[in-house]
C-alpha cells in the first residue's frame, strides 16, 4: 500500500514553463542574457575593507539620483533611520559582528517569517477531505488568502498559491540580501545563509502542512527547484538594478507575474518603485540600525506607490501641458496618467 506522501507525486507546486528549470545549468542555458552575469558566489572580497565605504554600499540605482523637483519620492524615504540607545545599541552591534550567533539566529528567523507572511495563504484539512481545493490550469493548488496586497484582485491579482508565496517572499529576501553586501564578507555570508535557511525551513513546512506533502524525498526535490529559482531571482533582479528600471520591471514580470500578458503596467511600475524605495532606505541605514528598520520597512506596501506612478514625472511636467491640443483635430487631451 502506497504511503500518503507517495500518493502526492502528482502534486504541482510550480506551474510548468513559468519557472526556471530544475537544474542551474539548464536555467542558464535558457537565459543566455543572464548567463554572462557573475553569480553571487563570486562577489568581491570585502574582508580587507571592514569600514563602510561608498564604493561598497548597496546597489540601488543605475543612474544619477534626480533632484526632488525632477522625481518626487515619498517622505518616508527622506526621514533618517531611528537610532538605538543604551543596551539595545550594544545588542544590535553584537549581531552585526560574528560573536553572537544566537542573536543573529533569532533575528534572521524573524526576518524570514516577515518575508514569508507577505503573501500568506492557508489550505484547511476540511477542504482537502471534502475535495474542495481549487487548482489552476497548470495544476497548482489555490489556497485561501490571509490578506495583503498581493492577492488583491483590483491591483496585483496574484493567486494564493505556493508559487506566489515563494516568489513574493524571495522578492523581499532579495532586498535584504542586497543590503547584506555592504557588510564585511564574514558577516554577509552568515546573515544571508541564516536568512535563506530559515525561509527554506518555512517553505518545507508549508509543503507539509498546507499541501499535505509528507514525503521527505518529494519535498527535497521541490526545495532544490526552489533554490534554483532563488539563484535565478538574484541574477535577474541584479541585472535590473544595473541596467535600469525597464529591465528590472521585465524581471518582476517574468518571476512574480509568470510573464502573464494581462499584467497592468501600472502594477509593474509600482513594484519597481517600491523596490527602489526600500533599497534607498536600507542604503541610508547604518549596520547596527538594520534590526530596527527592517521590522518596519515592509509595512510600506508596493500599492502605496501607485499614486506616484499615476502622477507625472517632474522631468516632463513642464513639457506636457495640462490640456494639450489635439494635432490636426478639435478638442484637447486631458492629462490623467502616464499609463492611460
Amino acid at each position: 500500500m502506497a504511503c500518503r506522501g507517495c500518493s502526492k507525486s502528482g502534486l504541482v507546486l510550480f506551474a510548468r514553463g513559468a519557472t526556471p528549470t530544475s537544474s542551474r545549468a539548464s536555467f542558464l542555458e535558457t537565459n543566455t542574457n543572464l548567463a554572462r552575469i557573475v553569480s553571487s558566489s563570486t562577489r568581491p572580497d570585502f574582508s580587507q575593507k571592514q569600514q563602510r565605504d561608498p564604493r561598497y554600499r548597496s546597489l540601488h540605482t543605475s543612474a544619477k539620483r534626480p533632484s526632488p523637483a525632477e522625481n518626487k519620492i515619498s517622505e518616508d524615504a527622506k526621514q533618517p533611520a531611528p537610532k538605538p540607545v543604551g543596551g539595545l545599541a550594544k545588542l544590535l552591534k553584537s549581531a552585526v559582528g560574528t560573536s553572537n550567533t544566537y542573536v543573529l539566529y533569532g533575528m534572521m528567523e524573524g526576518w524570514a517569517k516577515l518575508c514569508a507572511k507577505q503573501a500568506e495563504y492557508t489550505i484547511t484539512k476540511e477542504d482537502r477531505k471534502a475535495d474542495k481545493i481549487k487548482t489552476t490550469e497548470e495544476g497548482e493548488e489555490v489556497g485561501i488568502s490571509s490578506g495583503g496586497i498581493w492577492h488583491n484582485e483590483k491591483e496585483f491579482h496574484l493567486l494564493p498559491t505556493f508559487s506566489t508565496w515563494s516568489q513574493v517572499g524571495m522578492l523581499h529576501m532579495y532586498l535584504l540580501a542586497v543590503r547584506f553586501r555592504a557588510l564585511d564578507k564574514e558577516s554577509h555570508d552568515k546573515w544571508q545563509k541564516q536568512l535563506v535557511d530559515h525561509f527554506f525551513y518555512l517553505a518545507e513546512a508549508k509543503m507539509d502542512v498546507a499541501h499535505d506533502m509528507s514525503s521527505s524525498s518529494l519535498r527535497q526535490r521541490y526545495l532544490k527547484d526552489l533554490f534554483v529559482q532563488w539563484r535565478g531571482v538574484i541574477l535577474a533582479y541584479d541585472e535590473g538594478l544595473v541596467k535600469g528600471d525597464a529591465v528590472l520591471a521585465s524581471a518582476v514580470w517574468r518571476n512574480l507575474f509568470k510573464a502573464r500578458e494581462d499584467v497592468d503596467l501600472r502594477v509593474l511600475a509600482a513594484v519597481v518603485a517600491w523596490m527602489r524605495n526600500c533599497l534607498r532606505v536600507l542604503d541610508r541605514t547604518e549596520d547596527a540600525d538594520l534590526p530596527l528598520v527592517v521590522d518596519t520597512l515592509f509595512a510600506k506596501k508596493a500599492s502605496d506607490e501607485l499614486p506616484f506612478v499615476d502622477g507625472w514625472s517632474g522631468i516632463i511636467e513642464g513639457v506636457v501641458n495640462q490640456d494639450a491640443p489635439v494635432a490636426g483635430g478639435e478638442g484637447t487631451v486631458k492629462k490623467t496618467s502616464r499609463f492611460s
